[in-house]
């Protein structure tokens, strides 16, 4: 089943950082379906979260996708060469969301070695949120487009997320503080990003 709007649309982007732990992650790009399940994520609380590309409310044409109803995706350039897949939740004009930092590959394992320019695909190479995008065929160019499809899986180029029936052990989630923001002083520390072994 794919996500509903109503499941991106609450409040608690951290609880949905949680929640988003084994769903699987489609993309159907240039007509090659690809998809991983979900393992780690952070959640980043919009204009509170110093983390976050929207604190204090920072509008850019950038982070202006982080303002739209949640089921969207933000999907930004990170040093000029990864495109990072994050999830926009809440409802529009409250900029959260969560970075969808690893997968495990599960359908379209040719196309993933094709483009990770590999002659195998373990584990690891979902790992990591530029090679979640670089072996899903997501690009920055992709930001904005929605997540949530009512009629079911689209039959064009498209991005989505499926509640597969997994459902994690929560002994068995680690959570722990985000990677790459100790310039968020406190908010470094935050407990926001959630792992689990599959």
């Amino acid at each position: 089943m794919i996500l509903p709007r109503n499941f991106y649309t609450r409040d608690d982007v951290v609880l949905i950082a949680r929640e988003l732990l084994g769903k699987t992650l489609y993309s159907s790009i240039n007509g090659i379906l690809t998809s991983g399940l979900i393992t780690e994520t952070e959640a980043y609380a919009g204009v509170t979260d110093r983390a976050s590309h929207a604190f204090n409310g920072r509008r850019t044409s950038r982070t202006e996708v982080m303002f739209m109803a949640g089921g969207t995706a933000y999907v930004y350039l990170c040093y000029g060469v990864h495109s990072l897949f994050n999830v926009v939740t809440s409802f529009e004009g409250t900029p959260n969301a969560v970075l969808i930092r690893s997968v495990k590959p599960m359908e379209g394992l040719e196309a993933m070695k094709c483009r990770n320019g590999k002659t195998s695909m373990g584990l690891r190479e979902g790992t990591g949120p530029g090679k979640v995008s670089k072996i899903l065929g997501i690009h920055y160019s992709h930001s904005g487009w929605p997540l949530v499809h009512e009629k079911g899986r689209p039959s064009g180029d498209g991005l989505w997320i499926e509640d597969v029936g997994i459902v994690p052990d929560p002994a068995l989630i680690i959570a722990g503080p985000r990677i790459g923001v100790d310039y968020a002083g406190d908010d470094a520390l935050l407990p926001y990003r959630f792992r689990i072994s599959l």
